[in-house]
C-alpha cells in the first residue's frame, strides 16, 4: 500500500504519558503526571448545567449548522469580544488544534514564526501542511523586523506554552500592530489566557479590529472542556472565513452538536456561569500556590521569567525530566519544546502546575 508521508511525528507528550503509566503499573507507586496540558485541579461540575439541555432536540440531533450555531457565536461575541465583532467573523472548529490546523493550511504565506520555545504541535501541523517553520526570539525581535514579515505568519501565543511567561498586554498590542501594518498575518493563541482573566477583557476585542489578525481560542483550559474539542476561530477576512467554512464543511460537516450546546449554557445560563466561575477560581488558586512554593525552593527556572511573569498552566524548573521522573513527577524535557540549544535546554524540564496544590507539594517535598 503506498501512503502520503506527513513527514511529522506523534507527540512526545504521549509517549512520556504511556511511559510513566507503565512505570507507575510496575512499580506500584503513584506517580504526578505534570507532563500533560490540562487543568487538573479539579473538574469543572456541569451537574446543574446539563440539566437544562434537551438531548432529544433537534439542536443536538440534526447536523449543526456549518460554521457554528448563531446563537453560540453571539454569546462568544459577547462574552470574549463585548459585542465588537458578529457572527460573520467567527468560526467554530473542532478544538484549538483543530482551528489552527484549518489555519495553516488556508493561509498562503511563504513560512510561519514560531517562538523560540514553542508548542510541538505548531510545527507538526506546519510540517504536514507543507508550511516551512522558523522561529523568532522575543516580541522586540518582532518589532524590530515587521517590515520584512509581509509573507509570513506570526505565532503569538501568551502566556506561553511551554513556558509560561507572560508579557505585557501594552507590549503585545504594540507589536501586533506593527506586524499588521506591516501585512504580517498575527495567529494570536491564547489558550491559557481567559483561566486567570475575568470577562471584562479586552484583549480580544481590541485584537479583532485588525485586519491581519487571527484569533484563535477554545474551551479546552478556560472552561476544562478539553474532551468536547470545541474552539472558535475569529478574523474579519471575509474570503479567509469563506475558504475557512468551505474546509470544514468537507472535513467535519459542521461541529459536535452538544458540545456547542453546553458551552452555550456555560457562557450564558446563571448554572453555567457559576461552574465556570468556580472552575476557574479554584484552577487559578492552586496555579498561584504552585507558581509559590516553586520559586521559594529555588525550583522555578527563574532565568526563563527576566523580562515577564510566569503565568499560565506551565511552568519551566531547573531539574531534568529524568531527574522529577526519579521522583515520580512527570514531566516533559524543554528539549522538545525547541530547535535551537537542545542539549542545554535539556537541564530544563516543562511541568504542568494546574495541579491540586497539597498533592503538588508533597511531591515536590522529596526534591
Amino acid at each position: 500500500m503506498k501512503i502520503n508521508q506527513s513527514g511529522a511525528r506523534f507527540s512526545a507528550i504521549v509517549g512520556i504519558g504511556e511511559k510513566i503509566k507503565k512505570l507507575s503499573e510496575k512499580s506500584g507507586k503513584e506517580y504526578l503526571f505534570l507532563n500533560r496540558g490540562i487543568n487538573a485541579v479539579c473538574n469543572i461540575d456541569l451537574t446543574e448545567v446539563v440539566k437544562r439541555i434537551d438531548f432529544n432536540s433537534n439542536t443536538i440531533q440534526v447536523y449543526p449548522p456549518n460554521s457554528g450555531f448563531p446563537k453560540l457565536k453571539g454569546a462568544i461575541n459577547e462574552v470574549y469580544f463585548q459585542g465588537k465583532t458578529n457572527n460573520e467573523n467567527l468560526t467554530i472548529s473542532a478544538g484549538g488544534m483543530g482551528g489552527l490546523d484549518l489555519v495553516f493550511q488556508t493561509l498562503n504565506v511563504t513560512k510561519i514564526l514560531l517562538p523560540q520555545f514553542y508548542w510541538g504541535a505548531y510545527a507538526h501541523i506546519s510540517t504536514i501542511r507543507r508550511v516551512p517553520n522558523e522561529t523568532y526570539l522575543n516580541l522586540p525581535q518582532l518589532k524590530n523586523e515587521a517590515d520584512t514579515l509581509s509573507d509570513t505568519a506570526v505565532i503569538v501565543c501568551d502566556p506561553n506554552n511551554p513556558v509560561g511567561n507572560k508579557y505585557a498586554d501594552e507590549e503585545i498590542i504594540e507589536t501586533v500592530h506593527k506586524l499588521n501594518d506591516a501585512g504580517a498575518i498575527v495567529i494570536f493563541d491564547s489558550p491559557y489566557r481567559r483561566v486567570f482573566y475575568e470577562r471584562e477583557d479586552t484583549m480580544f476585542s481590541k485584537l479583532a479590529e485588525l485586519e491581519n489578525v487571527i484569533i484563535v481560542e477554545s474551551f479546552s483550559k478556560s472552561v476544562g472542556l478539553s474532551g468536547q474539542r470545541l474552539a472558535f476561530v475569529n478574523s474579519q477576512n471575509e474570503e479567509f472565513n469563506r475558504e475557512l467554512g468551505i474546509r470544514i464543511l468537507y472535513a467535519n460537516n459542521g461541529i459536535n452538536g452538544f458540545a456547542q450546546e453546553l458551552v452555550y449554557e456555560l457562557l450564558t445560563s446563571p448554572e453555567g456561569r457559576k461552574a465556570v466561575d468556580d472552575f476557574r477560581l479554584k484552577t487559578v488558586h492552586d496555579i498561584k500556590l504552585n507558581i509559590k512554593f516553586l520559586k521559594e525552593h529555588r525550583i522555578l527556572a527563574e532565568e526563563f521569567y527576566k523580562d515577564s511573569d510566569p503565568m499560565g498552566i506551565f511552568v519551566i524548573v531547573n531539574r531534568s525530566e529524568q531527574e522529577l521522573l526519579d521522583n515520580y513527577i512527570g514531566s516533559v524535557s524543554l528539549s522538545f519544546f525547541t530547535k535551537d540549544k537542545k542539549e542545554e535546554a535539556s537541564a530544563y524540564a516543562r511541568i504542568c502546575v494546574s495541579a491540586p496544590h497539597e498533592k503538588f507539594v508533597t511531591f515536590f517535598s522529596r526534591l
